[in-house]
């Protein structure tokens, strides 16, 4: 049987999931599975943990999230309730870039649209989309929403724009059964949209916790969450216990109607492979003029600096004064001997035959051109820019 799981919440969808990753893994494990994937609401807080816990057992870890989309624009702050603040969608890494991409769109949920969550729009999904998998989503997405609202049109409409964001064969609509009314409806919906779209189907089980008996747990889980009590009848729940990690055949029990869709999981699966490294420094790159390296360029701001703030440039200047940053303190270069800074006066023959490294930012020459143009930044908006032994910090004014 062909099938994995894409649609998987873990504790780090918070008050909402409850799957410890270690637990989740060895359970997938334990049904015969040999890729899972991730899929928090949101966040990605999870996926380096649940990527070694899944390699650790001999499981291919699928990084992906459960996005927030906006109906308009992210910077939209609409005093609107439920569905109408933002929809679901599902999105895969397929590989690195998708991986990069995937961090990127989570990142500006947080820092550009973040109103009740950190929401997203189709601007940010159009300009990160390559690299990535997305799947249409639960009865909260936005093609099921329209289905559920029996706007077929709405929800043709939706499809389409996720497709031509995505493209073809990178865009699923997603089925569920979790014994819901809604969802038979949706997954009529969704069945009919394929066949006149053209668009693959696949389904999901929207795991929440690991075990069926577990789901007393989770619902105790919710009522913290929402802030309500067990008893209470309106409040938030997931009915029927169904959110668990099942097996393949309970979920072609599930859907003897669509062995393509699930089928298709596993398809999925095969085409997503993300390579984390570990154990690597990872120096950002910045550009430089053509013609320079890194060091040359540097050195070539550094000079620059000094003619700016000291005249005449004498010798002296050259050998004693750093890069003389637009900031309240200089830092002050010094000779580098096994791995401490004496603080001592280079000479001459020094200069000429060991590169002078500034204190704070010995060793990277990129790093040293990144930060200073981060810094240049961070004053040009009214930043106040202050170093230590440590590194540097910045403060708003």
């Amino acid at each position: 049987m062909d099938f994995t799981h894409l649609h998987v919440h873990t504790e780090y969808s918070l008050l909402d999931g409850s799957a410890k990753i270690k637990s989740l893994v060895k359970r997938a494990k334990e049904l015969g599975y040999d890729s899972l994937a991730i899929t928090d609401h949101g966040v990605m807080y999870g996926v380096i943990d649940f990527y070694e816990a899944a390699r650790a057992e001999g499981i291919k870890p699928i990084i992906g999230c459960e996005i927030y989309v906006s109906p308009g624009s992210r910077f939209d702050r609409e005093n609107t309730r439920g569905e109408e603040r933002y929809y679901h969608l599902v999105l895969l890494a397929e590989n690195n870039q998708g991986y990069k991409n995937l961090s990127k769109i989570v990142s500006r949920g947080f820092t550009e649209g973040f109103y009740y969550k950190p929401r997203v729009d189709m601007e940010v999904l159009e300009q990160y989309h390559e690299g990535i998998i997305a799947l249409s989503a639960c009865l909260a997405g936005e093609v099921a929403v329209n289905l559920r609202k029996n706007n077929y049109e709405g929800a043709k409409e939706a499809a389409l724009r996720h497709l031509k964001i995505f493209g073809e064969n990178n865009y699923f609509l997603e089925m569920q059964d979790h014994g819901l009314a809604e969802q038979a409806t949706v997954n009529a919906g969704v069945m009919r949209l394929s066949k006149e779209l053209g668009i693959p189907m696949v389904v999901t089980n929207d795991s929440h916790y690991i075990l069926a008996e577990d789901w007393e747990a989770h619902d105790i889980l919710l009522c913290i969450q929402t802030n309500r009590k067990v008893h209470e009848e309106d409040r938030m729940r997931y009915t029927g216990g169904q959110y668990y990690l099942k097996s393949k055949e309970e979920m072609y029990e599930l859907f003897p109607y669509a062995k393509e869709a699930l089928a298709n999981t596993q398809k999925i699966a095969d085409r997503c492979n993300v390579e984390i490294v570990f154990g690597e420094q990872k120096v950002p790159e910045f550009d430089v003029p053509d013609g320079l390296t890194a060091e040359e360029y540097l050195e070539k701001l550094c000079m620059e600096g000094i003619r700016k703030r000291y005249n005449p440039v004498t010798k002296e200047k050259v050998l004693t004064i750093g890069i003389p940053l637009p900031c309240s303190k200089t830092i002050r270069w010094g000779v580098k001997k096994k791995g401490r800074f004496t603080g001592k006066i280079p000479d001459e023959s020094f200069r000429r035959n060991n590169r002078l490294l500034p204190v704070n930012f010995a060793k990277y020459d990129n790093m040293e051109t990144y930060i200073e143009d981060n810094i240049r930044i961070a004053l040009l908006n009214l930043f106040e820019v202050g170093f230590t032994l440590k590194g540097y910090k910045v403060k708003k004014r």
